[in-house]
Protein backbone atom coordinates (compact mmCIF):
# COMPACT_ATOMS: atom_id res chain seq x y z
CA UNK A 1 0.00 0.00 0.00
CA UNK A 2 0.98 3.31 -0.53
CA UNK A 3 -0.22 7.18 -0.24
CA UNK A 4 1.74 9.06 -2.60
CA UNK A 5 0.38 12.42 -1.23
CA UNK A 6 2.01 12.00 1.84
CA UNK A 7 5.79 13.16 2.66
CA UNK A 8 8.11 10.44 4.34
CA UNK A 9 8.24 12.44 7.45
CA UNK A 10 4.40 12.58 7.57
CA UNK A 11 4.93 8.91 6.80
CA UNK A 12 6.84 7.77 10.12
CA UNK A 13 4.64 10.37 12.54
CA UNK A 14 1.77 8.34 11.47
CA UNK A 15 3.74 4.89 11.81
CA UNK A 16 4.68 6.66 15.00
CA UNK A 17 1.39 7.19 16.30
CA UNK A 18 -0.12 3.56 15.10
CA UNK A 19 2.33 1.76 17.09
CA UNK A 20 2.06 3.91 20.08
CA UNK A 21 -1.72 3.19 19.70
CA UNK A 22 -1.01 -0.87 19.40
CA UNK A 23 -1.98 -1.44 15.51
CA UNK A 24 0.44 -3.49 13.40
CA UNK A 25 2.07 -2.83 9.86
CA UNK A 26 -0.54 -2.54 6.91
CA UNK A 27 -3.54 -2.72 9.20
CA UNK A 28 -6.48 -0.44 7.82
CA UNK A 29 -8.76 0.60 9.64
CA UNK A 30 -9.65 4.18 9.21
CA UNK A 31 -12.47 4.68 11.99
CA UNK A 32 -10.85 6.78 14.74
CA UNK A 33 -13.84 6.97 16.80
CA UNK A 34 -17.63 6.39 16.94
CA UNK A 35 -20.04 9.78 16.90
CA UNK A 36 -23.54 9.46 18.37
CA UNK A 37 -26.57 11.55 18.46
CA UNK A 38 -29.99 11.52 19.66
CA UNK A 39 -33.27 13.15 18.33
CA UNK A 40 -35.16 14.53 21.46
CA UNK A 41 -38.78 14.59 19.21
CA UNK A 42 -38.25 10.76 17.85
CA UNK A 43 -35.82 9.32 20.79
CA UNK A 44 -33.76 7.45 17.32
CA UNK A 45 -29.83 7.74 17.64
CA UNK A 46 -27.90 8.46 14.65
CA UNK A 47 -24.19 6.29 14.52
CA UNK A 48 -21.66 8.03 13.00
CA UNK A 49 -18.04 6.44 12.20
CA UNK A 50 -14.96 9.25 12.51
CA UNK A 51 -12.58 9.12 9.88
CA UNK A 52 -9.06 9.37 11.59
CA UNK A 53 -7.59 11.36 8.59
CA UNK A 54 -10.01 13.87 7.94
CA UNK A 55 -12.72 14.07 10.84
CA UNK A 56 -15.21 13.60 8.16
CA UNK A 57 -18.67 11.29 9.60
CA UNK A 58 -19.74 8.51 7.84
CA UNK A 59 -23.05 6.98 8.77
CA UNK A 60 -22.89 3.34 9.63
CA UNK A 61 -25.03 0.58 8.25
CA UNK A 62 -28.57 0.09 10.21
CA UNK A 63 -28.69 3.96 11.48
CA UNK A 64 -30.89 5.45 13.07
CA UNK A 65 -31.16 3.17 15.80
CA UNK A 66 -35.17 2.80 17.39
CA UNK A 67 -35.24 3.99 21.13
CA UNK A 68 -37.62 3.37 23.27
CA UNK A 69 -37.95 7.10 24.95
CA UNK A 70 -39.78 9.83 24.51
CA UNK A 71 -38.01 12.91 24.49
CA UNK A 72 -34.75 12.22 25.25
CA UNK A 73 -32.41 14.80 27.24
CA UNK A 74 -29.32 13.55 26.85
CA UNK A 75 -26.98 10.44 26.24
CA UNK A 76 -23.73 9.35 27.45
CA UNK A 77 -20.93 7.29 26.91
CA UNK A 78 -19.11 4.52 29.44
CA UNK A 79 -15.81 5.33 30.17
CA UNK A 80 -14.85 1.99 28.37
CA UNK A 81 -16.90 3.15 25.10
CA UNK A 82 -18.90 -0.46 25.57
CA UNK A 83 -21.97 1.08 26.55
CA UNK A 84 -24.45 3.92 25.79
CA UNK A 85 -27.30 5.69 27.75
CA UNK A 86 -29.57 7.55 26.70
CA UNK A 87 -32.08 9.51 29.05
CA UNK A 88 -35.91 11.09 28.65
CA UNK A 89 -39.10 10.83 29.20
CA UNK A 90 -41.52 13.39 30.99
CA UNK A 91 -43.76 12.65 33.43
CA UNK A 92 -42.23 8.96 33.62
CA UNK A 93 -38.40 9.40 33.47
CA UNK A 94 -35.95 6.37 32.00
CA UNK A 95 -32.79 5.42 30.87
CA UNK A 96 -32.36 3.03 27.57
CA UNK A 97 -29.04 1.24 27.63
CA UNK A 98 -27.54 0.37 24.53
CA UNK A 99 -24.24 -2.47 23.49
CA UNK A 100 -22.13 -0.77 21.40
CA UNK A 101 -20.80 -3.63 18.68
CA UNK A 102 -17.31 -3.52 17.18
CA UNK A 103 -18.78 -2.27 14.10
CA UNK A 104 -20.27 0.73 16.02
CA UNK A 105 -23.78 -0.71 15.66
CA UNK A 106 -25.75 -0.20 18.74
CA UNK A 107 -28.03 -3.08 20.41
CA UNK A 108 -30.54 -2.39 22.93
CA UNK A 109 -30.43 -3.65 26.25
CA UNK A 110 -33.01 -2.75 28.92
CA UNK A 111 -34.85 0.62 29.38
CA UNK A 112 -34.75 0.86 33.44
CA UNK A 113 -36.67 3.76 34.91
CA UNK A 114 -35.41 6.01 37.91
CA UNK A 115 -35.87 6.16 41.13
CA UNK A 116 -39.61 6.08 42.18
CA UNK A 117 -41.51 8.76 39.95
CA UNK A 118 -38.80 11.08 39.06
CA UNK A 119 -39.40 12.98 36.20
CA UNK A 120 -38.37 14.64 33.50
CA UNK A 121 -34.50 14.43 33.74
CA UNK A 122 -32.03 17.14 33.27
CA UNK A 123 -28.44 15.88 32.78
CA UNK A 124 -26.01 12.87 33.55
CA UNK A 125 -22.92 11.98 34.90
CA UNK A 126 -20.49 8.83 34.89
CA UNK A 127 -17.86 8.44 37.76
CA UNK A 128 -14.28 7.93 36.08
CA UNK A 129 -14.12 4.63 36.85
CA UNK A 130 -17.23 3.92 34.97
CA UNK A 131 -18.97 1.82 37.85
CA UNK A 132 -21.89 4.37 38.60
CA UNK A 133 -24.53 6.80 36.44
CA UNK A 134 -26.11 9.70 38.17
CA UNK A 135 -28.84 11.09 36.73
CA UNK A 136 -30.49 14.69 37.66
CA UNK A 137 -33.93 15.18 37.37
CA UNK A 138 -36.78 18.09 37.62
CA UNK A 139 -39.40 16.63 40.13
CA UNK A 140 -39.66 14.65 42.89
CA UNK A 141 -43.02 12.52 43.03
CA UNK A 142 -46.04 15.10 43.68
CA UNK A 143 -44.98 17.71 41.35
CA UNK A 144 -45.42 18.55 38.01
CA UNK A 145 -44.67 21.86 35.88
CA UNK A 146 -48.45 23.28 37.24
CA UNK A 147 -47.37 22.18 40.79
CA UNK A 148 -43.85 22.54 40.56
CA UNK A 149 -41.28 21.39 43.50
CA UNK A 150 -38.21 19.62 44.12
CA UNK A 151 -35.95 17.39 42.57
CA UNK A 152 -33.22 15.22 42.94
CA UNK A 153 -29.84 12.98 41.59
CA UNK A 154 -30.38 8.96 40.39
CA UNK A 155 -27.85 6.95 41.26
CA UNK A 156 -27.23 3.65 39.20
CA UNK A 157 -24.77 1.35 39.55
CA UNK A 158 -23.24 -0.04 36.43
CA UNK A 159 -22.43 -3.61 36.32
CA UNK A 160 -19.59 -5.24 34.14
CA UNK A 161 -22.03 -5.79 30.98
CA UNK A 162 -23.12 -2.26 31.01
CA UNK A 163 -26.54 -3.25 32.35
CA UNK A 164 -27.86 -0.76 35.40
CA UNK A 165 -28.51 -1.92 38.85
CA UNK A 166 -31.30 -0.65 41.34
CA UNK A 167 -31.36 2.93 41.68
CA UNK A 168 -30.92 4.68 45.11
CA UNK A 169 -31.84 8.45 45.13
CA UNK A 170 -30.77 11.68 46.78
CA UNK A 171 -33.15 14.63 47.17
CA UNK A 172 -32.18 18.32 46.23
CA UNK A 173 -33.60 21.69 45.43
CA UNK A 174 -35.38 23.05 42.84
CA UNK A 175 -34.20 22.78 39.31
CA UNK A 176 -31.17 20.61 38.68
CA UNK A 177 -29.82 21.26 35.70
CA UNK A 178 -26.42 19.87 35.11
CA UNK A 179 -24.27 17.51 37.04
CA UNK A 180 -20.29 16.00 36.77
CA UNK A 181 -18.33 13.96 38.58
CA UNK A 182 -14.44 14.30 38.57
CA UNK A 183 -11.40 12.18 38.65
CA UNK A 184 -10.14 11.75 41.71
CA UNK A 185 -8.37 15.54 42.55
CA UNK A 186 -4.88 15.90 41.71
CA UNK A 187 -2.22 17.03 45.01
CA UNK A 188 0.59 16.87 42.21
CA UNK A 189 1.16 19.03 39.30
CA UNK A 190 -0.25 17.59 36.50
CA UNK A 191 1.67 15.93 33.88
CA UNK A 192 0.27 17.25 30.62
CA UNK A 193 1.56 14.54 27.59
CA UNK A 194 1.64 15.46 24.04
CA UNK A 195 -1.52 13.71 23.44
CA UNK A 196 -3.51 11.48 25.49
CA UNK A 197 -4.91 12.82 28.72
CA UNK A 198 -3.53 14.68 31.65
CA UNK A 199 -2.03 12.40 34.47
CA UNK A 200 -1.21 12.84 37.82
CA UNK A 201 2.16 11.88 39.63
CA UNK A 202 4.17 12.94 42.54
CA UNK A 203 7.40 12.18 41.17
CA UNK A 204 10.18 10.80 43.52
CA UNK A 205 7.76 10.62 45.77
CA UNK A 206 8.06 6.72 46.00
CA UNK A 207 4.43 5.95 46.07
CA UNK A 208 2.67 3.67 44.08
CA UNK A 209 -0.31 3.82 46.18
CA UNK A 210 -2.40 6.97 45.11
CA UNK A 211 0.05 8.73 42.36
CA UNK A 212 -0.89 11.88 44.10
CA UNK A 213 -4.88 11.55 43.44
CA UNK A 214 -7.36 12.19 46.58
CA UNK A 215 -11.07 11.26 46.67
CA UNK A 216 -13.85 11.91 43.58
CA UNK A 217 -16.55 14.59 43.94
CA UNK A 218 -19.55 14.81 42.04
CA UNK A 219 -21.20 18.30 41.80
CA UNK A 220 -24.72 19.28 40.95
CA UNK A 221 -25.82 22.51 39.15
CA UNK A 222 -29.32 23.51 40.71
CA UNK A 223 -30.73 26.36 39.26
CA UNK A 224 -33.07 27.54 41.87
CA UNK A 225 -35.05 29.79 39.82
CA UNK A 226 -37.68 30.64 41.82
CA UNK A 227 -36.85 30.71 45.44
CA UNK A 228 -33.27 31.03 45.95
CA UNK A 229 -29.60 31.97 44.37
CA UNK A 230 -27.91 29.26 41.54
CA UNK A 231 -25.58 27.45 43.11
CA UNK A 232 -23.09 24.12 42.80
CA UNK A 233 -23.89 21.88 45.15
CA UNK A 234 -20.93 19.51 46.07
CA UNK A 235 -20.94 16.01 47.40
CA UNK A 236 -18.15 13.49 48.25
CA UNK A 237 -18.30 10.29 46.24
CA UNK A 238 -18.39 6.36 47.69
CA UNK A 239 -16.53 4.31 46.10
CA UNK A 240 -17.82 1.54 47.48
CA UNK A 241 -21.67 2.14 46.40
CA UNK A 242 -21.74 5.56 44.80
CA UNK A 243 -23.75 7.13 47.86
CA UNK A 244 -23.14 10.98 47.70
CA UNK A 245 -22.38 12.90 51.03
CA UNK A 246 -22.60 16.59 50.55
CA UNK A 247 -19.16 18.41 50.99
CA UNK A 248 -19.16 20.96 54.00
CA UNK A 249 -19.98 23.71 52.09
CA UNK A 250 -22.80 22.02 50.94
CA UNK A 251 -26.36 23.19 53.23
CA UNK A 252 -28.95 20.24 52.33
CA UNK A 253 -31.23 22.00 54.77
CA UNK A 254 -31.30 25.47 52.14
CA UNK A 255 -29.69 23.71 49.42
CA UNK A 256 -27.14 26.23 48.60
CA UNK A 257 -23.63 25.73 47.89
CA UNK A 258 -21.37 28.08 45.94
CA UNK A 259 -22.96 30.77 43.94
CA UNK A 260 -23.03 30.26 40.20
CA UNK A 261 -24.70 33.08 38.16
CA UNK A 262 -28.26 33.71 36.96
CA UNK A 263 -29.39 31.40 35.18
CA UNK A 264 -26.77 27.91 34.95
CA UNK A 265 -26.92 25.91 32.27
CA UNK A 266 -23.94 23.45 31.66
CA UNK A 267 -20.80 22.15 34.02
CA UNK A 268 -17.57 20.78 32.96
CA UNK A 269 -14.35 19.26 34.96
CA UNK A 270 -11.07 19.35 34.11
CA UNK A 271 -9.37 15.98 33.57
CA UNK A 272 -6.57 16.56 36.60
CA UNK A 273 -9.91 17.19 38.66
CA UNK A 274 -8.60 20.46 39.92
CA UNK A 275 -11.18 23.05 38.37
CA UNK A 276 -14.83 23.38 37.89
CA UNK A 277 -16.55 25.54 35.18
CA UNK A 278 -20.57 26.15 34.58
CA UNK A 279 -21.86 28.36 32.04
CA UNK A 280 -24.39 30.94 32.63
CA UNK A 281 -27.07 31.07 29.38
CA UNK A 282 -27.88 34.51 30.50
CA UNK A 283 -25.28 36.67 31.62
CA UNK A 284 -23.46 34.60 28.68
CA UNK A 285 -20.04 33.98 31.24
CA UNK A 286 -18.19 31.06 32.20
CA UNK A 287 -18.24 30.78 36.57
CA UNK A 288 -14.56 28.93 37.28
CA UNK A 289 -14.07 27.37 40.78
CA UNK A 290 -11.30 25.70 42.15
CA UNK A 291 -11.59 22.26 43.79
CA UNK A 292 -9.92 21.99 47.32
CA UNK A 293 -6.97 19.55 47.88
CA UNK A 294 -6.82 17.22 49.82
CA UNK A 295 -10.55 15.50 50.99
CA UNK A 296 -13.10 18.81 51.32
CA UNK A 297 -13.96 18.94 47.69
CA UNK A 298 -15.16 22.95 48.71
CA UNK A 299 -15.03 25.17 45.75
CA UNK A 300 -13.38 28.52 45.75
CA UNK A 301 -14.16 30.87 42.96
CA UNK A 302 -11.31 31.72 40.26
CA UNK A 303 -10.11 35.03 41.09
CA UNK A 304 -10.26 35.52 37.47
CA UNK A 305 -13.47 34.22 36.46
CA UNK A 306 -16.27 35.12 35.13
CA UNK A 307 -15.11 34.19 31.57
CA UNK A 308 -17.32 35.82 28.37
CA UNK A 309 -18.81 33.11 25.87
CA UNK A 310 -20.98 33.65 22.93
CA UNK A 311 -24.93 34.15 22.62
CA UNK A 312 -26.67 31.71 25.23
CA UNK A 313 -23.76 29.33 26.30
CA UNK A 314 -25.71 25.78 26.95
CA UNK A 315 -22.79 23.32 26.55
CA UNK A 316 -19.17 23.06 27.71
CA UNK A 317 -16.55 20.55 27.50
CA UNK A 318 -12.70 20.07 28.06
CA UNK A 319 -10.91 18.19 25.68
CA UNK A 320 -8.89 14.63 26.67
CA UNK A 321 -5.67 16.59 27.88
CA UNK A 322 -6.95 19.10 29.42
CA UNK A 323 -5.74 22.24 27.75
CA UNK A 324 -8.71 23.54 25.92
CA UNK A 325 -12.14 24.42 26.96
CA UNK A 326 -15.18 24.70 24.28
CA UNK A 327 -18.57 26.04 24.82
CA UNK A 328 -21.57 25.64 22.26
CA UNK A 329 -23.58 29.14 21.84
CA UNK A 330 -27.27 28.16 21.20
CA UNK A 331 -28.18 31.62 19.88
CA UNK A 332 -24.95 32.66 18.46
CA UNK A 333 -24.59 29.54 16.59
CA UNK A 334 -20.58 29.47 17.45
CA UNK A 335 -18.43 27.58 19.77
CA UNK A 336 -15.87 29.74 21.74
CA UNK A 337 -12.68 27.91 22.16
CA UNK A 338 -10.23 29.07 25.35
CA UNK A 339 -7.36 27.76 26.66
CA UNK A 340 -6.75 26.36 30.09
CA UNK A 341 -3.70 27.53 32.29
CA UNK A 342 -3.56 24.81 34.74
CA UNK A 343 -1.31 26.20 37.29
CA UNK A 344 -4.54 29.08 38.07
CA UNK A 345 -7.16 27.63 36.63
CA UNK A 346 -7.74 30.43 34.09
CA UNK A 347 -9.14 30.76 30.63
CA UNK A 348 -7.75 32.90 27.55
CA UNK A 349 -9.51 33.21 24.50
CA UNK A 350 -7.59 30.78 21.89
CA UNK A 351 -6.32 31.65 18.48
CA UNK A 352 -9.61 32.01 15.72
CA UNK A 353 -12.25 31.64 18.77
CA UNK A 354 -15.43 31.46 17.81
CA UNK A 355 -16.17 28.75 15.30
CA UNK A 356 -19.56 28.84 13.13
CA UNK A 357 -21.75 25.91 13.39
CA UNK A 358 -24.63 25.53 11.99
CA UNK A 359 -28.39 26.95 13.52
CA UNK A 360 -29.04 25.96 17.33
CA UNK A 361 -25.71 23.95 19.00
CA UNK A 362 -27.04 21.89 22.06
CA UNK A 363 -23.99 19.52 23.08
CA UNK A 364 -19.99 19.71 22.33
CA UNK A 365 -18.17 16.34 22.54
CA UNK A 366 -13.97 15.76 21.57
CA UNK A 367 -13.36 12.04 20.53
CA UNK A 368 -11.06 10.84 22.84
CA UNK A 369 -9.42 8.53 20.58
CA UNK A 370 -7.34 11.07 19.10
CA UNK A 371 -8.60 13.93 21.08
CA UNK A 372 -8.31 16.51 17.64
CA UNK A 373 -12.17 16.54 16.29
CA UNK A 374 -14.81 18.34 17.75
CA UNK A 375 -18.83 18.11 17.11
CA UNK A 376 -21.83 19.86 17.99
CA UNK A 377 -25.48 18.69 17.89
CA UNK A 378 -27.37 21.26 15.57
CA UNK A 379 -30.68 21.26 16.98
CA UNK A 380 -32.73 23.63 14.70
CA UNK A 381 -31.02 22.13 11.52
CA UNK A 382 -30.84 18.49 12.02
CA UNK A 383 -27.09 18.26 11.60
CA UNK A 384 -23.92 18.28 13.33
CA UNK A 385 -21.33 20.60 12.26
CA UNK A 386 -17.07 18.95 12.61
CA UNK A 387 -13.98 20.72 13.14
CA UNK A 388 -10.42 19.81 13.73
CA UNK A 389 -8.36 21.52 16.66
CA UNK A 390 -4.75 22.35 17.19
CA UNK A 391 -3.08 20.15 20.04
CA UNK A 392 -0.52 23.67 20.08
CA UNK A 393 -3.33 26.71 19.64
CA UNK A 394 -6.95 25.21 20.62
CA UNK A 395 -8.11 27.01 17.48
CA UNK A 396 -10.81 25.04 15.53
CA UNK A 397 -11.28 24.85 11.69
CA UNK A 398 -14.13 22.95 9.79
CA UNK A 399 -13.52 19.43 8.95
CA UNK A 400 -14.06 18.64 5.23
CA UNK A 401 -17.82 17.79 4.10
CA UNK A 402 -19.32 19.59 7.45
CA UNK A 403 -22.26 20.04 7.83
CA UNK A 404 -23.72 16.28 8.65
CA UNK A 405 -27.16 15.44 8.11
CA UNK A 406 -28.62 13.20 11.73
CA UNK A 407 -31.80 12.96 13.44
CA UNK A 408 -34.74 15.50 13.72
CA UNK A 409 -33.77 17.46 16.81
CA UNK A 410 -30.34 16.69 17.76
CA UNK A 411 -30.70 17.52 21.66
CA UNK A 412 -27.47 16.29 22.10
CA UNK A 413 -24.08 13.56 21.00
CA UNK A 414 -21.35 12.27 22.70
CA UNK A 415 -18.23 10.39 20.95
CA UNK A 416 -16.58 7.11 21.93
CA UNK A 417 -12.98 5.84 20.55
CA UNK A 418 -13.16 2.64 18.31
CA UNK A 419 -11.21 0.38 20.34
CA UNK A 420 -7.06 0.18 19.91
CA UNK A 421 -8.21 0.55 15.87
CA UNK A 422 -7.84 3.99 15.97
CA UNK A 423 -5.27 4.68 12.95
CA UNK A 424 -3.89 2.79 9.87
CA UNK A 425 0.21 2.04 10.46
CA UNK A 426 1.69 3.01 6.93
CA UNK A 427 4.56 0.58 5.81
CA UNK A 428 7.54 1.89 3.57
Amino acid sequence: MKFNTINSTAKAALLSLAIGLGTVACSRDYTAAYVYSVSNSTGQVSAFAVDYQSGVLTQISGSPFTSNLTNPTTVIAAPNGKTLYEIGGSYQANVEVFSIGSDGKLYGEATPSLYGQATYPTAAAIDSTGSYLYVTYTYQGGYTPVSPGRGGVTIFHINADGTLGTPSNVNLGNNPVAIAASAPTCTATPVIPSSGPATCIILGSGSATNNGFENSFVYVVDAEIASAKPTVLGFAENPANGGLTPTSATNMTTFQGVAAGVFPSAIAIDPTGKYVYVTDKQLNEIYGYQIANGTTGNLTPLVTSPFATGLYPVAITIEPRGKYVYVANYNSSTVSSYSLNLASGSLGASAGSGFTTTTGPTCVTVEPSLGIYLYTSDYLDASISGAELSPDTGQLSAVANSFFPTVSQPICLVAVANGAHAVQAIAP
